[in-house]
């Protein structure tokens, strides 16, 4: 007898659970966008700075070639090593990506 008891005090519960859940006004808001940068932006940023070394780098270079007083080549070289292990780095994070995008598309539904 006390399995009914038990039994009939969940379903009270149960209801009471209802009817308060039924009571409380449904939010439809959308989600709050967080303040603060999204990942396509931060990704942007990461593309604009590399080429922005780059570009930096290929300068450089070019004023070194045509003389320019003032250029030395161990500045040059540092400058081309920079350009060239952030675009390697821009080039992994691309690989990754494209990596998780391609794991996500295999999954079963």
């Amino acid at each position: 007898m006390s399995q009914g008891i038990e039994f009939n005090r969940l379903m009270m519960d149960m209801k009471a659970m209802q009817m308060d859940a039924m009571s409380k006004p449904k939010s439809t808001a959308a989600v709050p966008e967080v303040a603060g940068s999204s990942f396509s932006d931060m990704l942007g940023q990461a593309i604009n700075k590399v080429n922005d070394t780059q570009q930096a780098s290929s300068q450089l270079a070019n004023a070194f070639e045509i003389g320019k007083s003032g250029v030395d080549l161990t500045d040059v070289m540092i400058s081309s090593q920079k350009a060239s292990v952030s675009f390697q780095a821009l080039t992994q994070v691309r690989n990754k990506l494209v990596q998780a995008y391609q794991d996500i598309m295999q999954m079963p539904v």
